[in-house]
């Protein structure tokens, strides 16, 4: 797995969740198609009498979701600009061409009241849920930075094995001497470690 096939699974998808934050801060959530991929960029049209193109504007960051039928989670984040004015009716044009549905929903000249919006620079988290032990890894495009997530085993772990008798994806790998180390790509970030560890030796990254 890499960033170009999360990218490609995205579009077998189709239908995105993006969440961006109100003025009040309140999550808010819409379902969007009207998308074009490339390798190192999401390209996206919205309106712009739109509360979804509002916040954008005014801060930018935004996290999309797919869900594929392989029970494959997508994540990606980044922060979405417009592009240049110069260069809007280019994608506009690429968009409708790739989703002819959109004519039935902006024809002719009111395609017009659109505007065009850029992803360069993101991370995306792929998680696998369907397959044992569960999979995740993250992948930086451009200077998209990752967020470390999750639980690490510290130094002032004892050994006991406790944390790996109860992780679900057995992803607690024993060690002589110790720490214990959790397995990143499979770990659920469920927190059972953490909450058993009698030493209190995990830490939480989230």
């Amino acid at each position: 797995m890499d960033a170009q096939t999360c990218i490609k699974k995205l579009g077998y998808v189709g239908v995105l969740n993006f969440a961006t934050v109100d003025e009040h801060g309140a999550p808010q959530v819409r379902n969007i198609s009207a998308i074009h991929y490339e390798e190192d960029a999401l390209y996206f049209f919205t309106a712009r009498g739109k509360e979804f193109c509002k916040q954008l504007l005014n801060d930018g960051r935004v996290q999309i979701l797919g869900y594929t039928r392989y029970k494959e989670s997508i994540r990606l984040s980044g922060r979405a600009v417009p592009v240049p004015d110069s260069e809007q009716g280019k994608w506009i044009r690429t968009i409708f061409e790739e989703q002819p549905y959109l004519e039935n929903v902006y024809p002719g000249d009111t395609k017009k009241i659109g505007i065009i919006f850029c992803i360069r620079g993101f991370s995306i988290e792929y998680f696998n849920l369907g397959v044992n032990p569960i999979f995740r890894e993250t992948y930086e495009v451009g200077d998209g930075k990752e967020e470390r997530k999750g639980y690490e085993i510290t130094e002032t772990c004892i050994g006991c094995g406790k944390c790996l008798k109860v992780c679900p994806q057995k992803a607690v790998e024993k060690r002589e001497p110790a720490p214990y180390r959790i397995m990143q790509e499979h770990c659920l970030h469920c927190g059972n470690c953490y909450e058993n560890c009698p030493k209190k030796a995990i830490q939480c990254r989230l």
